[in-house]
């Protein structure tokens, strides 16, 4: 079996004026990333998702990686993302290389699964898993300023039982959403913040000592990704968990996070982060160290199926027959056709429960048409 053809597909979605949504760093109102359909000589087909802009994934493909993909055996899929270290040795470690590597690797293993009748998480080592906890990503800065307890209470009777919020613009501001949305959720519901990297180490500790009364599960990126120092300060003086990794990409960098637990949690972005291959190293790493793996996801439905796969094949080390926490899954709550409209059966978070696809592959089916009315090159 050999590759034939890469299809770059550019695809985007944008929300009227207006009706924007943001992060302590702001508002945006265009959602965005990059498919790749792979196809091979015996006409198996595989899609991966490069959560990256659509003219600089095709220019980085076709100047760096076509030469080496076309014609390659998906089998040997596991030597792309070590040889994209060594071969191109300059270029190799830096977002765009290695968001193209992550949809060659996720197509890639997408054939294999669809070619040997599994679903991908059984071929990563993962044990058979039909179901995981979904969380729903909400309560964004609105450009409307609507109200807070809006969204929260829009999960809350879709039935999710854990959710994280956007925080991080001051902390007077900080506690109330907090204080609203543990309001929303009941006692008993699984809570999590995110500061999106806006604050300084004194900042964020300041805001974290605040709302421990909360009982928040994990404060994430309370500094920017590449202030190391500032992640292992303000673990220093804070008792809650700390997660990151969204905005860090191949084995390398995600290293740095786990030695000597500069954060409690991992989340690579299997859109970035070198695709199963390398977030299976990297959760080899995290479990090994005793660090908890939760992969980040704002993508499409196929970035969303892959970290669905990736999850589900995590290793549940230390936990036996008891897990205390379980394996969680991020769902964005907001508006985004990439991700409702471009299968032929949307994942369901409804109910708290989000059901792993079982057929082969990633165990989706793209709808081409679909995507053909997202698509903006």
């Amino acid at each position: 079996m050999k590759i034939d053809d890469v299809e770059v597909i550019p695809i985007s979605s944008t929300r009227p004026k207006g009706e924007g949504i943001g992060d302590a760093r702001g508002f945006g109102r265009t959602r965005a990333t990059t498919l790749l359909r792979v196809e091979t000589d015996t006409e198996a087909v595989g899609w991966g998702e490069a959560f990256a802009p659509g003219r600089i994934v095709k220019a980085t493909f076709e100047e760096l990686f076509r030469d080496v993909v076309i014609g390659m055996d998906p089998f040997d899929v596991e030597s792309l993302a070590d040889n994209s270290y060594t071969d191109p040795y300059h270029f190799a470690g830096n977002v765009f290389s290695q968001s193209v590597v992550s949809a060659v690797d996720v197509a890639c293993w997408d054939i294999i699964g669809k070619t040997v009748g599994r679903p991908v998480h059984r071929l990563l080592g993962g044990e058979e898993c039909r179901t995981l906890t979904p969380y729903a990503s909400t309560m964004y800065f609105t450009e409307t300023n609507q109200p807070i307890e809006n969204s929260i209470q829009a999960a809350v009777d879709e039935g999710f039982t854990a959710a994280k919020i956007k925080i991080g613009t001051g902390l007077d501001e900080d506690i109330e959403r907090v204080r609203v949305a543990r309001e929303g959720l009941g006692d008993d519901a699984t809570l999590m913040v995110d500061m999106n990297g806006n604050y300084r180490p004194r900042q964020a500790i300041k805001t974290a000592k605040a709302i421990e009364q909360y009982d928040i599960t994990w404060i994430e990126e309370p500094v920017p990704p590449e202030n190391e120092s500032g992640y292992r300060e303000v673990k220093r003086h804070v008792d809650t968990p700390i997660a990151a990794g969204e905005a860090h990409y191949g084995r390398f960098a995600f290293k740095r996070l786990i030695d000597d637990r500069t954060v409690d949690i991992v989340q690579p972005n299997l859109g970035r982060c070198g695709g199963f291959s390398e977030a299976r190293l990297i959760a080899d790493m995290a479990t090994t160290e005793n660090v908890a793996v939760r992969p980040h996801i704002w993508n499409s439905a196929v970035g969303l199926a892959a970290a669905v796969q990736f999850a589900a094949s995590v290793s549940r080390y230390p936990h036996a027959r008891n897990v205390p926490e379980p394996m969680m899954v991020e769902f964005d709550r907001s508006e985004n056709p990439l991700r409702t409209d471009i299968l032929e059966t949307p994942f369901d978070p409804s109910g708290g429960v989000l059901d792993v696809p079982q057929k082969p592959g990633l165990g989706i089916e793209v709808d081409e048409a679909a995507v053909e009315r997202y698509r903006v090159d």
